[in-house]
């Protein structure tokens, strides 16, 4: 899975930037009605439940509306959410050849009056500090079952590092 996009501070970043820490990846954009701040406002409350490990983690939130999130807009966006988590931005086939490498899902739909929204994958995906898949954690999956799956990628890290 090789692609090249931007962090909210325009760093260039692609799929290195995932090894060496337990990742969870988060597909979205910022026009997003629900899904997108529910579910980072759950990463950020799973963030504070972790504590110090939360350093540890790489947290990623991947835009499917690159049209509309710039850098400067997933900075605005990114921002109201836990400091740890890093937006990532770029052109439509580089988002494209990411979300392939995840086997996310986006599509636009058309909405009344020629404005537009994104269906999207609503899970976020869990991988171990070697950039191995280890789990998902569906859309409004209850707190106390989402931190322990990231405990366990948090573990496997330190288990393989033995």
């Amino acid at each position: 899975m090789a692609f090249r996009l931007s962090d909210h501070e325009g760093i260039e970043v692609g799929p290195e930037a995932l090894i060496g820490r337990p990742t969870m990846v988060f597909f979205g954009f910022t026009y997003c009605p629900d899904v997108c701040p529910t579910t980072l406002s759950e990463i950020s409350g799973w963030l504070d439940d972790l504590g110090e490990e939360a350093e540890e983690m790489n947290v990623v939130f991947i835009t499917v509306d690159p049209e509309r999130d710039t850098i400067e807009a997933m900075a605005d966006y990114v921002a109201y959410f836990h400091p740890s988590i890093r937006g990532w931005t770029g052109p439509e086939d580089e988002i494209a050849r990411a979300a392939q490498g995840f086997r996310a899902r986006y599509e636009r739909v058309q909405t009344d009056g020629g404005d537009y929204t994104m269906n999207h994958t609503a899970s976020v995906f869990l991988f171990d500090a070697t950039g191995r898949f280890t789990t998902m954690i569906d859309f409004h999956e209850p707190r106390k079952f989402a931190v322990p799956k990231i405990r366990r990628s948090l573990n496997e890290e330190s288990e393989g590092a033995t």
